[in-house]
């Protein structure tokens, strides 16, 4: 398990007086309060950087607190009684993690690169959310979102062709991505080719080997931190084969 977490000191600020600089408000957790909610809500939060490789939460600790991540990108990995990783997601910001039925965290969650998220504990916001249906629904519509990309990952990891599973892979993060930056036929890569072998279920070697293949054959272009969509009517053809 030491291979996979390293936690250290993160950089806390104080509770309060900071929603309204929130640059993922109307997409997060907060998005259905009003402004005299969201008064109330910002003092229950509170910032806290973490840098990359530390651990914002482990596997099956018991789940405390709540978090909304607020920048850059989280991996969230379950490690397998052998020691292998299985990256079950890629927390982007407005992603609202740590709600669970058993009370204990169902997987660990660590920073790709610099992550800030706001940070609640969980009694004083289960308090607030009680008598507000409306952020009640708000976290069933996240937690459904969240429902149905386990569903698409699980057929990902299915009877699929390490073409078909890349392919899919780069248009659903290029989706994922559009919904908080905007249409780009750049579509950066902050997690590693490990990262993503761990996601897709195939080995590193097997990564590679598919983007020098879509590179050679014009679909994409292999730059610096990421990639370029060449030709996205063929990267979609070929996921959905």
């Amino acid at each position: 398990m030491e291979r996979w977490m390293r936690a250290s000191v993160v950089t806390i600020e104080p509770n309060g007086h900071f929603c309204s600089d929130c640059a993922v408000r109307g997409s997060a957790v907060c998005a259905s309060l009003d402004t005299a909610e969201l008064r109330e809500f910002e003092h229950l939060g509170r910032r806290v950087h973490f840098a990359a490789g530390e651990t914002v939460f482990s596997e099956e600790d018991i789940a405390t607190s709540f978090y909304n991540v607020l920048e850059g990108v989280m991996r969230l990995y379950k490690l397998l009684p052998d020691g292998r990783r299985q990256i079950v997601g890629f927390a982007l910001p407005g992603d609202f993690l740590g709600m669970n039925i058993s009370g204990r965290h169902n997987f660990s969650a660590d920073a790709i690169g610099a992550v800030t998220v706001c940070q609640f504990a969980k009694t004083p916001f289960g308090r607030f959310i009680e008598d507000r249906p409306h952020l009640l629904r708000r976290i069933n519509e996240l937690a459904i979102r969240e429902l149905s990309q386990a569903r698409d990952h699980m057929v990902l990891l299915g009877r699929r062709s390490a073409d078909e599973k890349v392919a899919t892979f780069l248009l659903g993060w290029r989706e994922r991505l559009f919904a908080l930056k905007g249409a780009s036929d750049t579509v950066p890569l902050p997690m590693s080719r490990q990262d993503i072998a761990d996601y897709l279920g195939l080995t590193i070697e097997t990564v590679s080997r598919t983007f020098t293949k879509l590179e050679r054959h014009g679909a994409i272009e292999i730059i610096q931190g990421g990639i370029g969509l060449r030709d996205p009517a063929r990267v979609r053809a070929l996921a959905a084969a």
